[in-house]
């Protein structure tokens, strides 16, 4: 069945109304009809519901089944130092589907791509767009937000809400003896719902200056085994890691 995500739910609480491009993408592109079955995702529950009315909105009823949802133990947020090209795209998309639970550009020392507001302000609706139908395509409850772009210094604050902090140092692979990634994630609480933050640099990596600033603050690295990877292909690896572990 097609799912959806959406934000409004009738007044009697069993209906939902679907507008937009997912009204549009029922009746036009699915040419479905009255009668048949969608998922209606709403705060994070999937709910198996009958479309009762198609015009230019979309009306489903709730037939009383939900599906359990799919979402990690932990919440992973994703920060990257921009990259070049389409690579954040990917990364929103792929680790979107990995369990991601936010993806934080952010505008690192090594980074060449620059945004200014107006381009930041599109290429995060283009990213969140991205998002949600990765959600909808793996089936989850929840579609990661996307943040628009923000400073180093920014980044290092919001240390101090996560339970914990991974920075991706290249330098640590280099290393003949190190702490795995296993070992540091088994040192996680889960008595609650732990937040963890990954944080990756672009193209040239974390400088320097950047990793002992974030160590400094709190941070730790995490070994992503011995081989360098790609900018893009770290956060896959890592969320991967992360689902092994507490999946």
């Amino acid at each position: 069945m097609q799912r959806y995500f959406v934000d409004t739910v009738d007044s009697d609480m069993d209906q939902f109304i679907i507008s937009g491009e997912n009204a549009r993408h029922i009746s036009k592109v699915m040419r479905m009809t009255v009668g048949e079955e969608i998922i209606v995702v709403h705060d994070n529950v999937a709910h198996v519901c009958e479309i009762i009315e198609l015009d230019q909105d979309v009306r489903a009823k709730k037939t009383g089944t939900t599906i359990p949802s799919p979402e990690m133990p932990v919440k992973v947020d994703i920060a990257c130092g921009l990259p070049k090209g389409d690579k954040l795209e990917l990364i929103a998309q792929k680790a979107t589907e990995l369990g991601m639970h936010a993806l934080i550009p952010f505008a690192a020392e090594r980074s060449i791509v620059k945004w200014d507001d107006k381009k930041a302000k599109k290429n995060q609706e283009r990213l969140q767009k991205i998002a949600q139908e990765a959600a909808e395509q793996s089936h989850r409850t929840y579609v990661p937000n996307v943040v628009q772009p923000i400073s180093f210094k920014q980044l290092v604050q919001t240390f101090s809400n996560y339970d914990a902090v991974y920075i991706a140092d290249e330098e640590d692979a280099k290393l003949a003896t190190r702490t795995t990634f296993k070992q540091k994630l088994q040192s996680l609480n889960t008595e609650k719902t732990p937040r963890i933050l990954c944080i990756f640099g672009p193209e040239g990596g974390i400088s320097r200056n950047e990793s002992a600033i974030m160590l400094e603050a709190g941070a730790q690295t995490m070994s992503l085994g011995p081989r360098i990877l790609r900018a893009e292909t770290a956060p896959f690896y890592a969320l991967a890691a992360i689902s092994y572990e507490f999946e």
